[in-house]
Formats: structure tokens, C-alpha cells, sequence
């Protein structure tokens, strides 16, 4: 599905048969619901990571997910994250607030 260093997925469906065709390897992944990002993280095994959200309340409702196999994982999220937050008036994506 995905061979590129540093290149992203196309947007997924979030749901167990796309979950279980992705990689399990290094990498960094985001998942969104109506074009609103829900979620940014990474992880040394991005399917393993992916398969535990699913039984989260907020990230369960997300209906799409993408993902770059990378072992700059933790590097990339942080960008990610920064990126997000400077787009965003310095909030975190919604799954990922504290409340």
C-alpha cells in the first residue's frame, strides 16, 4: 500500500479491514472525521498503535486515517503536532485534549 520513506498514505477508511492491511512498522499516523483532525501520533508499530484507538470514544468516531512509515516518528509527530497547534490558535487536535 504505502513503500516510500516520508510519504504519506492516501486518506483510509478507518475501519478493521483497512486497519489490518497497514504496515506493521515505524511510523507517524492521523486520523480525521468531516475534514476536522481528531488525532496525530506515532509509534514504533503504527498497526498495534491504530488497532488500541479503536476502542477510544472520541477516536472511534473517526471515519478516515493516513500514515507514513518513518523511523523519525517521534521527530515528524512533534512537527505535526507543532503544525497544528500553529494552525489552530494553539489548541491539540480533539482526541487529543485534556479535559
Amino acid at each position: 500500500m504505502l513503500n516510500d520513506e516520508n510519504a504519506w498514505s492516501d486518506w483510509l477508511d478507518f475501519n478493521k479491514e483497512t486497519i489490518s492491511k497497514i504496515p506493521q512498522s515505524a511510523g507517524v499516523y492521523m486520523m480525521h472525521t468531516s475534514m476536522k483532525i481528531l488525532f496525530i501520533s506515532g509509534s514504533e508499530d503504527i498497526k498495534s498503535s491504530i488497532q488500541d484507538k479503536e476502542g477510544d470514544p472520541c477516536i472511534s468516531r473517526a471515519t478516515r486515517v493516513r500514515y507514513m512509515q518513518t523511523p523519525s516518528y517521534e521527530q515528524i509527530t512533534d512537527d505535526l503536532i507543532k503544525d497544528y497547534q500553529d494552525r489552530h490558535d494553539g489548541k491539540l487536535p480533539q482526541c487529543m485534549q485534556t479535559h
